[in-house]
């Protein structure tokens, strides 16, 4: 009994973010979390959430190199299958090429990989980047062959679209937010680094750990007069609030904030999803009870996306590598300008020091065009590549 009470003190002690005990007449059951998802996917999925507002004309207008027949598997992403997207890629390549059909398992992301590494699939569309378990399981397989351990198969990955700027779902980009009372009004990569990672021994890159991404714990930043702020603001602790460990949201800011090194400030307070708490039926998202705890917390700070912005929050400009911060909008994330955005990504195989599949390479090559990126914008969520990023995706096509 004395230490219940005692644990319950030091949690009103810690204040009201440590209490994240389940909301009356909710849940986090994953069958009715699955059923609430879809009721905000089904809304959002038909609605076109910005009007075609960018230049295309310096996009590579699509010309077929050669007549494709063959069938191309799909296995991955369900975001391209919910808005209708995919259906007009296909329809639209099949005019060019009516020997090709497709057929696709178009899910979760989540089961990407696993049709690649089974050979079940030749194209894996996925919502966010391969995750470290996912590569690793693709080396694996592809050294089971080799007497040596090696494998003479490689990962190609191809970035299709920018990701959204305010769509749940369709991989919004991800911002640091504050208290609209908080007078700081940009951070670096650096300093995020320093607010919400920990002391580390190295990071991963890809596959290979990087002990020159090393740093100690005086980089630490723990209260907000170290970032610069005076008077009252000086000695407040810095309170974070982020994602459960599991949302690949926390696997974005670990490649791009921590150096893949999953070293999280320690007094990190963990959000997750749950369902019940909407007339409607549709999900509360972890984002909705971050920004909710933010909007009570003058001395917090959050990483989430724009879908959660309240009137007591406020996302602050980002920096990287020294250069001018950036606000998080519509504009800067389509020209791929702030930090944070999210891509939206292809992953295939092929054999290393060969070319990609022609006919793997062709759709790809419709999927980066003028055209392709055009049915993007139409769509209204996902936000269509820079002539500059679609010609570097294309050269990964071409590359041995």
């Amino acid at each position: 009994m004395r230490a219940a009470t005692l644990l319950i003190g030091l949690m009103l002690a810690a204040g009201p973010a440590l209490a994240q005990e389940t909301p009356a007449g909710s849940t986090r059951d994953a069958d009715s979390l699955s059923k609430a998802r879809a009721i905000g996917t089904k809304s959002r999925k038909v609605k076109k959430f910005y009007e075609p507002q960018f230049d295309l004309s310096g996009l590579a207008e699509y010309r077929p190199s050669a007549p494709m027949t063959g069938t191309l598997r799909q296995w991955g992403n369900n975001y391209i299958k919910d808005s209708g997207l995919i259906d007009v890629w296909e329809a639209a390549f099949r005019k060019f090429h009516p020997g090709v059909t497709f057929s696709d398992n178009l899910s979760s992301s989540a089961v990407g990989f696993p049709g690649l590494i089974a050979g079940v699939a030749d194209l894996a569309p996925m919502g966010r980047q391969a995750l470290w378990d996912e590569l690793k399981g693709f080396e694996r397989e592809g050294a089971a062959g080799g007497e040596d351990g090696s494998s003479n198969v490689e990962i190609v990955e191809i970035v299709m679209v920018t990701g959204s700027y305010n769509v749940r779902g369709w991989t919004y980009a991800l911002g640091a937010f504050v208290h609209k009372d908080n007078p700081i009004t940009q951070l670096s990569m650096e300093q995020l680094d320093g607010i919400f990672g920990a002391r580390r021994d190295g990071g991963w890159d890809g596959l290979t750990w990087r002990t020159d991404w090393a740093r100690g714990p005086e980089k630490n930043i723990r209260t907000w007069g170290q970032l610069g702020l005076k008077g009252k603001w000086a000695n407040k602790p810095i309170h974070v609030y982020g994602y459960n460990a599991k949302y690949h949201f926390q696997d974005e800011i670990d490649k791009k904030v921590l150096k893949g090194s999953s070293k999280w400030n320690e007094n990190l307070r963990a959000f997750s999803n749950v369902a019940g708490l909407k007339p409607d039926g549709s999900l509360t998202a972890g984002g909705e009870l971050i920004m909710n705890a933010l909007s009570r917390d003058p001395y917090g700070i959050a990483y989430t996306g724009i879908p959660f912005l309240t009137p007591e929050t406020r996302p602050v400009a980002l920096s990287s590598n020294g250069g001018v911060a950036v606000p998080l909008t519509l504009q800067t994330i389509q020209a791929r300008t702030y930090p944070l955005l999210r891509d939206v990504y292809y992953y295939l195989r092929k054999e290393k020091g060969k070319p990609v599949d022609p006919l793997q390479r062709e759709f790809l090559r419709y999927v980066l065009s003028r055209e392709g990126q055009a049915a993007v914008q139409a769509d209204g969520k996902y936000l269509p590549l820079t002539p500059q990023a679609a010609q570097e995706q294309l050269a990964k096509l071409d590359a041995r």
